[in-house]
């Protein structure tokens, strides 16, 4: 019989005890606890595939909702194939001309990529024009409030495109684009040398002569502020450049980048973002502060370039993130000057409307003016223009 107690205290001991079976000992068989745990199994069984089909009921429903909103917003502001379809349908009967029309409807050269749109009367793609990446900006307002028939957009995208008439003179068209500018960018002195710019413009094929569907173009073209505003600010350097055009479509380099952040989160997903965590991945997302700063300085710069400049006032009045961007040297590019507006057409908006408080004299985002509260009426001069956040 071995002594436990000389046993050393380091030494761990092992007791092996058999078991019933070892000892032939036979233990009674109860059929009950064997159907009870059976029962607890089987009963918990369906729980869990119940739990699981749900669950991926649940990711199924989910991601055919996510893919449905996507190709549904898709269809509904991307519309670049109609817009092309018009624009070379005018082009092809000699109603409209530019310079990348031959691209665009012939030989293909001129593509539409991406679609960038954010509503479905400005369409908005990237593209590749000769190898090189562009921006493509396209307006089928008119198109979309047809009829339903197959004629209808093409019918009426048509009155856009029924001034000048035939008969007028290249000096009656110089008088009509002197006057239009002058509604729109007040008396200046230079309006002239700006006259010679759009018709040197619109004369594709350079013989010194502006065809009616040229004038057609340049007309319809000038109807949209942003081209008028890239007319304008031809020399500003913090502008994207004017590169070709085909009845009221429109071609500019491409912007590095787009926007001041990174992150643009697809329309069906921002409601499901909180606004707090959208924020925190922008300012992750977004360029160290030494490079923001050297964009902030180019911002400032472009503000100062357009107040006062050759053709007029320009007022920035809406300074949102979305429409500033920067190319690979974080020099400040305006990718959409869609939030750049004249003196002339603020004080247009302002001059007579009704108010209660500052806040209704406000035209865009930022750009505000004082209430009359006596006449209840806005005054025609901007207080806070220009970057004033």
């Amino acid at each position: 019989m071995p002594n436990w107690n000389d046993a050393r205290p380091e030494r761990s001991v092992f007791v092996v005890v058999p078991g019933p079976e070892q000892l032939g000992w036979s233990l009674p068989w109860c059929p009950q606890a064997h159907h009870f745990s059976l029962f607890l199994f089987q009963s918990r069984l369906p729980a869990i595939k119940v739990k699981y089909l749900f669950l991926a009921w649940l990711g199924i429903f989910v991601g055919s909702w996510a893919i449905y909103m996507h190709y549904s917003s898709y269809s509904e502001l991307c519309r670049g194939h109609v817009c092309q379809m018009i624009i070379c349908d005018h082009y092809r009967r000699g109603i409209i001309s530019g310079s990348s029309c031959q691209d665009l409807c012939e030989e293909g050269t001129l593509m539409l990529q991406h679609c960038l749109s954010s509503s479905p009367t400005h369409q908005v793609y990237s593209g590749v024009w000769k190898g090189k990446e562009v921006i493509i900006k396209c307006r089928i307002e008119e198109a979309l409030r047809g009829d339903g028939g197959p004629d209808s957009a093409p019918r009426r995208q048509l009155a856009l495109f029924d001034k000048p008439s035939r008969g007028t003179s290249m000096d009656e068209f110089r008088e009509m684009l002197l006057s239009f500018l002058r509604s729109c960018l007040g008396e200046q002195p230079s309006l002239g040398s700006l006259v010679a710019r759009i018709i040197a413009l619109a004369d594709v094929n350079q013989d010194g002569k502006v065809s009616l569907a040229e004038a057609k173009s340049v007309w319809a073209l000038l109807q949209v502020n942003e081209f008028l505003l890239l007319v304008s600010l031809h020399e500003k350097e913090h502008t994207a450049k004017l590169l070709g055009f085909c009845g009221d479509l429109y071609v500019t380099e491409r912007v590095s980048h787009g926007s001041l952040y990174r992150l643009e989160l697809p329309g069906y997903l921002r409601p499901l973002v909180p606004s707090a965590v959208h924020a925190q991945l922008n300012q992750w997302l977004a360029p160290a502060w030494p490079r923001r700063a050297r964009i902030t300085i180019g911002l400032l710069e472009f503000v100062e370039e357009i107040f006062h400049g050759s053709y007029g006032s320009f007022f920035l009045c809406d300074s949102s993130p979305r429409h500033i961007g920067y190319n690979g040297k974080y020099d400040c590019k305006m990718a959409d000057l869609e939030s750049v507006a004249t003196e002339m057409a603020v004080r247009g908006y302002l001059k007579g409307r009704r108010c209660e408080h500052n806040s209704d004299c406000t035209y865009g985002r930022d750009c505000t003016a004082t209430c009359d509260k006596l006449v209840k009426q806005c005054n025609g001069d901007v207080v806070q223009p220009n970057l004033a956040k």
